[in-house]
This record gives structure tokens, sequence and C-alpha cells, in this order.
């Protein structure tokens, strides 16, 4: 068999993969990136070995077309409009747990013994969730009232301030790896940052006039993605922030075009192939000796930061003076966590090999544990909340 002929049998195989998972999560209510992960792991070189070496150069590629798409997707959800009828309490919560975890989280793991860049890494990764399954668990128990409506708020944010705060943790671990935080690293960081924010201004104002030019509310599926996919590549280039560049260019089309919809409609539907590649293959670089090594900062990463989200969700409902059915449960239904911890994972592999090596496996693990436990402690307080239809 040619190597090309290997190529697209191996992509079909996965692709068809995928849509399994997606059919079986849906009738067993496990997450289809639970799924994923579990499979790729199975057919990983550390069990059955089912899938032909070399694959793993795909994963780079893959991981950074995928992430771009997710990145853009975040954007739109600070949309203005959408962030004025969230409310008061949609926007304390979001941010104040947000905090709260990350504190919680790096506190636990620092005074483990798990050290400054380790810490500094999980702690940003850590308020990430997985707003797709949330929205499933309360589409499919029709559940209406305070708490759930405040729940599909949060989790429209909850990963786009995660994005924001684990950029600044990435560049804090990499000044304490480098011993000290020197004024030209402290420059560096100051330029991941705002660059980004610069690069996605100035490509998401083009994107946004162009939307709907061409045919009225209407863009082409070749303009969105090569938007997208440019600011990527910049990105990249520039050594600014990956995930907060085309997170800003999707905000800056969200609020600039006439016609925003489309283009995120357009970029979701060609997503899907993508992200289910990319979780497939996270699974399978899972490296269980690595993991047997720091199984302990696991441990202490998944407790820390399940309290952490129950405390963080108390202190942004306290802060916004939210009734006490959504100040007490908010923080359970947080837990879920997916694509986004793992992409964040696998973006610190790249910049960070010697720590990204120990996170992917901590970060993969825990994903597999949230993704099964986080939609029963969220439906086990919808249905405390009385609001399960």
């Amino acid at each position: 068999m040619s190597d090309i002929s290997l190529v697209l049998l191996i992509i079909g195989v996965l692709l068809l993969t995928g849509y399994a998972a997606h059919i079986v999560g849906k009738r067993t209510h496990v997450p289809r990136v639970t799924l994923l992960l579990l499979l790729g792991l199975i057919s990983g070189p550390y069990l059955l070995d089912l899938i032909p070496k070399g694959i793993e150069e795909w994963f780079p590629f893959i991981a950074h077309m995928a992430l771009a798409m997710v990145g853009f997707l975040l954007g739109e959800r600070f949309y203005g409009k959408h962030l004025k009828s969230t409310g008061r309490d949609v926007l304390w919560i979001s941010a104040a747990q947000t905090v709260v975890v990350a504190f919680f989280v790096f506190t636990v793991l620092f005074m483990s013994g798990a050290g400054l860049a380790i810490s500094l890494i999980l702690a940003g990764i850590a308020p990430a969730t997985a707003p797709a399954a949330t929205i499933d668990l309360v589409q499919e128990s029709r559940a209406k009232g305070p708490l759930s409506d405040t729940l599909l708020g949060v989790v429209a944010l909850d990963d786009a301030w995660g994005i924001i705060l684990f950029s600044i943790m990435l560049i804090l671990a990499e000044g304490s790896v480098n011993g000290s935080m020197s004024e030209m690293h402290f420059l560096h960081g100051l330029w991941e940052i705002f660059g980004a924010v610069l690069l996605g201004v100035i490509l998401g104002v083009p994107m946004a006039w162009l939307t709907g030019r061409v045919r009225k509310g209407e863009p082409s599926l070749l303009e969105a993605a090569g938007f997208v996919f440019v600011c990527g590549g910049l990105a990249l280039y520039l050594n600014v922030s990956f995930l907060l560049s085309s997170m800003v260019l999707g905000a800056v089309v969200a609020n600039r075009a006439k016609h925003h919809t489309k283009p995120f409609r357009d970029i979701k539907g060609i997503s899907e192939p993508f992200l289910a590649l990319f979780f497939f293959l996270a699974g399978y670089e899972f490296e269980l000796e690595s993991f047997y090594v720091i199984g302990g900062v696991a441990a202490a990463y998944t407790v820390a930061r399940l309290i952490g989200k129950v405390l963080g969700g108390l202190a942004g409902g306290k802060i916004s003076k939210a009734p006490q059915v959504i100040t007490r449960g908010i923080g359970w239904c947080l837990v879920p966590q997916a694509g986004v911890a793992v992409g964040m994972a696998l973006l610190v592999v790249e910049r960070l090999p010697a720590f990204g090596i120990k996170i992917l496996p901590i970060v993969i693990a825990s994903t597999i544990i949230f993704e099964v436990i986080g939609p029963i402690l969220t439906l086990w307080q919808l249905r405390k909340s009385g609001e399960v239809g």
C-alpha cells in the first residue's frame, strides 16, 4: 500500500471513529471528547498499538488548525449585545471563579511541591470548562430557571477569560524557568499578549468589512477560513499568543460585522473533522510512563480544581448578590473540562517541552475524569434546584 493511500485510509477511519463516538456519546451520555481521548489512548503505543508509526507527526499541524478555529469561535462570546443581556451575575461569576480556581490550584500545587512552573501552568489551565457538554445537558434535561440560565451564560464566557489568564500564566512560567523575569522577558511577555490583541484587531477589521460583501449576508467559507488560518500562522510567526489572537479576531468580527453569525457557522461546520482528529491524537499522545511519575500531582490538581470551582462560584455569587440557588450551585455545574484545556496543554508542550510532557498526561487524565463526573454533578444541582423539566 502506498504512503498516500495509507494516509487517506487512516484519516477516513479516524473520521468515522469520531462519528461513531458522537453517536455512542449521544446514547450513553458520555461526552464525545472523553470517548475520543480514550480511543486514542487504547489505540496508542502503550496499549494496543493499532495505529502505524509516524502518525504523531500529523499532530502539531492538526492541533494548530483546530485550535485556531476554537479560538475564533470563542471570540463570538464577547459580542456586546450578548454581554449586556447576560447580566451582572454572569459577568461577576465567570470572572470571579476564573481567578479563584486559578489561585486555589496554584496554592495547593505549589505547597505540595509541584514546582513553580507546573503550578503556574496548571493554574492557568484549570478555569477552562466544557461549554458543549454543559449546554447539551441543560437542553436534554429541559432545565429552566435562574441556575440553568446563569449557567449557560457563564460557560459562554469561561473559556474566553481562561485563555487570557492562561496566556499570562504561561509567560510567568517561562520566566520562572529562565531563572528570573528579566526586562527583556517582561517586554516579550507584553508583546505576546498585546501583540496578539493587535494582530486580532488588524485582521478582524477587514474580515468584518468583507463579511457579506460578496453576497449580501452570505460570506464564503473560503473567506472565513482564510482569515482564521492567516491569523494563526502570523501568530506563530510573530511569537504572540496563538489562542488569544484568534479569539480577538472572532470578537472583532462579532462586534463589527453586519452579518456576523454566518462566518461563525461556517467555521463551526468545518471544525468538526479537525476536532475529532485532534482529540483522538491527543489521547494517542498520552504517555503512561510520565503519568506514573506525576500521578500525585494529577490527583492534587483534580481535587484542587474541583474545590476551586465550588469556592469560585460561591465568591462570584456573593459579589454579584445572586440568589442562593445560584451562589450554592453554580460552582458544581462548572466542573466539566474538555478540548480547550487539552489545547492549552499542547501549547505548553510546544513552548516548554520539558514541562509539557508532564503537563499533558495530567490534563488528559483529569479531563476524562471531569467529563465523566462533571455532567453528573451538574444534573445533581439542576435537580436540587427544581429546574429539571
